[in-house]
């Protein structure tokens, strides 16, 4: 059950349900359908006594119409846990402020993913990332409240400043094997290649890409002027003449980007969900419940 909220209202929901498209194998109870056997939750099949040694269960019907007079027991599956991470883009493009706070809502999405994992019963890690893994962002998964809080305030006090973001490459091998559920939280301003090395090392789980834009980055760049630019990744500033070919251009580049993301995650299993200057928890929550991003 979900928060009932007033409309306009932005603000985080009680809870974000999200939903597996696939079986846990995790032997820890939980709110997920699993790929084990247990006493409860969906019903999975019949099978002869032999085979489930539990009389409990015993289906008198099905016993009765085997002409081999065997007896079957009903199956069930047993509802399991799952392991999620957020992988987080601490890269110095995600310190822009434009419409929006990249950085904060981040936080703001690991703080609500967090609180929706624990009602879950599921365990929950983040790693920030950018030329390499921080160690300071660097929380592996776990249901202890106090580390949920500690990782959540070293996120929003943390000042993006690195180049790249190879270690969302090498935060993979952290993560570790075993299918989980992995958000990687990023801008995405990096080339295919990049993304696909991404995408490829974390390909044993289920990525959930979640892309942070802001429309004054260019989307509502002016078709005139004399602009003062500063590249975040390297600190560089410069002047820059803009002008409605110079506009397009860049604006092409953005969408061609955005394609080859769309492109690699859905070979990946999921399409991107993105966030432009705020956070819409109701389409959040829609897409993560199997709706469309």
């Amino acid at each position: 059950m979900t928060e009932q909220r007033l409309p306009g209202d932005s603000g985080p929901p009680a809870d974000i349900p999200y939903r597996l498209p696939w079986r846990s194998s995790d032997v820890r109870a939980g709110a997920h359908r699993g790929k084990r056997e247990g006493a409860g939750g969906f019903f999975r099949d019949v099978a002869p006594l032999l085979r489930s040694p539990d009389p409990r269960r015993l289906d008198l019907r099905v016993s009765a119409r085997d002409p081999f007079e065997g007896l079957h027991v009903r199956r069930f599956e047993q509802k399991a846990s799952v392991i999620v991470y957020a992988l987080v883009d601490v890269s110095a493009s995600m310190g822009f402020r434009g419409a929006s706070d990249k950085m904060r809502i981040a936080a703001d999405l690991c703080a609500a993913l967090a609180a929706a994992t624990r009602r879950a019963g599921d365990a929950f890690g983040l790693i920030g990332c950018d030329a390499a893994v921080q160690p300071e962002l660097t929380f592996l998964a776990t249901r202890a409240r106090g580390a949920e809080m500690e990782m959540l305030r070293r996120l929003r006090s943390f000042t993006p400043s690195g180049v790249g973001t190879r270690g969302l490459v090498d935060a993979a091998a952290l993560v570790g094997g075993g299918r989980k559920v992995v958000f990687v939280i990023s801008d995405f301003y990096m080339p295919r290649q990049e993304i696909e090395h991404v995408f490829g090392a974390l390909a044993r789980h289920d990525i959930v890409p979640i892309v942070l834009s802001d429309t004054l980055e260019l989307e509502k760049l002016p078709r005139w002027g004399i602009m003062s630019l500063t590249d975040l990744e390297f600190g560089r500033r410069r002047l820059v003449v803009m002008r409605p070919r110079l506009r397009e251009a860049w604006q092409r580049r953005s969408r061609r980007r955005r394609a080859d993301l769309i492109s690699i995650a859905g070979r990946f299993g999921r399409a991107p969900f993105e966030v432009r200057d705020q956070i819409d928890w109701d389409r959040l929550g829609a897409y993560l419940g199997g709706g469309a991003a």
